[in-house]
């Protein structure tokens, strides 16, 4: 897998709910090869609390949904 996906990262973000932002994002990324650590550094937060929003466990800040709904529009058509 690309960028170091692990098979339970991809597992655990396919069995989330899709209606989670961060779930969503997780998705878009590892379907594109985006890296945890290229979105970390987008989004100013850590490896870690990108791994929890991948699959689901937590939700991201406001601050961060806004800026995460701002990338995300751009690839969607």
């Amino acid at each position: 897998m690309s960028h170091g996906y692990s098979q339970s990262l991809v597992q655990a973000n396919k069995e989330a709910s899709a209606r989670l932002l961060g779930v969503a994002l997780g998705r878009h990324c590892i379907k594109r090869g985006i890296s945890v650590s290229d979105i970390a550094e987008r989004f100013g937060v850590s490896r870690m609390t990108v791994y929890t929003w991948f699959k689901g466990i937590r939700n991201p800040s406001p601050a961060a949904v806004i800026q995460i709904q701002r990338y995300l529009k751009k690839y969607r058509t």
